[in-house]
């Protein structure tokens, strides 16, 4: 199986949109080398997508690429809320929210905040990280045939310029393919929820006129509901590029052909309440919207990742953060285990993880469009979970009950009713702002490459075992001492307790994760500091 391999590789990615570029970038911040390999020439050329919430903000700050993701975002900074109106010219109006964040609460939870950045604006931003850490992206090459063994995949390549097949040998195989996952297919890998839920086809359109009938309501999105044309209206510059999602039901026979421009004018006139409204129409792309979960993330060496594994309702930009925060969760365990410093076993709690989050997020996807009225959708009898609860906690305080976690309540649900970001093994660390020689930073930046153990300015045992373990393990662990005092590595700022954040105390201690999700709590002194956290680590590495 390994005669005439052209190419070796760690990490073979397959599919190089939103998931499968951040799959890369995740990757290689920990120095594990990779080859995508994307069946387009280019990045994606038509704005969709562009819903990236906190958490995966949050995962993009740590991974250097905040920054000119913000750049690249900076015309639609300004928008926020989503209207629901019967015309943008009538007085049925309504905000279904009109500040993503009122009152700035957010800040409690989080240095980052929500950014609007359509997918054909991030991706290329993601490409260029890849390309300066020297990954190896190759664009118009198209996965053909892969077989597994003990070892490793081997795969066959296609180039599709120019014919050239290529054979890859790679330790592991990620598949962000989308949707139709030609992997998941082929690995024979089910897919349970209620399926497709409504159609839509989304309209490019050039329309200068538009942003005076607009004027200063600065939406995300507006619904509009006239019954004869209803859709939904995004902004892509605020000044004359937009998007409009028609309806369509191919159960009706409708094909993507039966939206000629004539169509698409008339009933994006009629939708805003213009009839002489300027409109061209620039392009055109069919999106199907689905809940959808895979029974299975993995088979032997093979994972899937993003729509790959679960397809949700568009209402809350759902989708495409868990996928890239799926990417998140297998780039720090793959690295580990290629690494050495973790037993095999540990990728199994891939699945066993973010299942179970794609259950409970793509349920609370569909409820959220059943909340907004969302165009087109129809709730399906038993579908979406329970509605009301807001974004937030399905965003930031999802949990871990069960995986690479010591001391879960598991019997805690995975998105919990409210904002509980308390330290608790299986959550998000919390925030907190702390200074390090004389900069400001949050508790997060310390999450990436390596596991990091906290304690108080008074804990100079668990320093010692920490420094002890990590050499006996050759693992990266890092030690910092918290607190308000000289001795401390980070200084937290007036008003804030770091023990009580973490729900342990100055002598105890709270081991987190390199993707910033507490593994461990010891809420007080012990005997033995070095045995308790050696047994800790080696229960997580070897995956309990």
């Amino acid at each position: 199986m390994n005669e005439n391999v052209e190419h070796h590789v760690p990490v073979l990615i397959v599919g190089g949109s939103l998931v499968g570029l951040s799959a890369a970038l995740f990757l290689g911040r920990l120095g594990v080398g990779y080859t995508v390999v994307e069946k387009h020439a280019t990045t994606s050329t038509h704005p969709r997508g562009r819903g990236n919430n906190v958490r995966t903000m949050e995962l993009f700050r740590t991974a250097g690429a905040e920054t000119a993701i913000k750049d690249a975002a900076s015309v639609l900074a300004g928008n926020h809320g989503i209207l629901q109106a019967g015309s943008l010219v009538g007085e049925d109006q309504e905000w279904l929210f009109k500040e993503i964040d009122p009152g700035g609460g957010l800040a409690r939870f989080s240095p980052e905040q929500w950014c609007l950045c359509s997918q054909n604006d991030l991706e290329p931003v993601l490409v260029d990280s890849i390309r300066a850490q020297g990954g190896d992206l190759r664009f118009s090459t198209e996965l053909m045939s892969f077989e597994q063994d003990g070892s490793g995949v081997t795969a066959v390549t296609k180039n599709r310029e120019t014919g050239e097949h290529t054979t890859v040998r790679a330790q592991y195989l990620i598949a962000a393919d989308g949707p139709r996952s030609p992997v998941r297919e082929r690995l024979g890998i089910g897919m349970t929820g209620a399926g497709e839920l409504f159609h839509n086809v989304s309209v490019t359109f050039r329309s200068r006129a538009l942003a005076d009938v607009v004027g200063d309501r600065r939406f995300i999105v507006c619904y509009l509901t006239n019954p004869e044309a209803d859709g939904a209206l995004l902004p892509v510059d605020n000044v004359e590029k937009w998007v409009f999602h028609l309806p369509w039901h191919p159960d009706r026979g409708e094909t993507l052909e039966d939206f000629t421009d004539e169509r698409c004018v008339r009933h994006i006139r009629a939708a805003v309440g213009v009839q002489d409204l300027d409109v061209e129409i620039t392009g055109r792309a069919p999106w199907h919207a689905a809940e959808r979960v895979a029974e299975r993330y993995a088979e032997g060496r093979v994972f899937l990742a993003g729509d790959a594994v679960h397809e949700m309702s568009p209402t809350g930009a759902f989708g495409s953060n868990t996928g890239i925060q799926d990417a998140h969760n297998l780039a720090w365990k793959l690295a580990a285990v290629l690494e050495g410093h973790a037993d095999p076993g540990l990728l199994s709690t891939y699945e066993a993880e973010r299942l179970p989050v794609a259950e409970a997020t793509s349920q609370r996807a569909s409820a959220r469009s059943a909340e907004h009225s969302h165009p087109g959708y129809v709730p399906v009898p038993g579908t979406g979970g329970p509605k009301g609860g807001g974004m937030l906690p399905v965003v930031l305080a999802y949990r871990y009950p069960r995986g690479a976690v010591l001391g879960a309540d598991q019997e805690e649900p995975v998105v919990p009713k409210g904002m509980r970001l308390a330290g608790d093994p299986g959550s998000r660390a919390p925030h907190l702002w702390l200074r390090r020689a004389g900069s400001r930073l949050s508790t997060l930046d310390l999450y990436e490459r390596s596991f990091v153990l906290l304690t108080g300015a008074g804990g100079g045992a668990w320093r010692t075992a920490a420094e002890r373990v990590a050499r006996r393990m050759s693992l990266p662990l890092d030690v910092y001492a918290v607190g308000d005092g000289q001795e401390a590595d980070l200084v937290t700022e007036e008003g804030t307790d770091w023990a009580q954040a973490h729900g342990t105390t100055e002598e105890g201690a709270v081991l987190v994760r390199p993707d910033g999700f507490v593994a461990w709590r010891e809420t007080a002194g012990v005997s033995d500091p070095e045995e308790t956290l050696s047994k800790a680590l080696t229960a997580l590495l070897g995956a309990n």
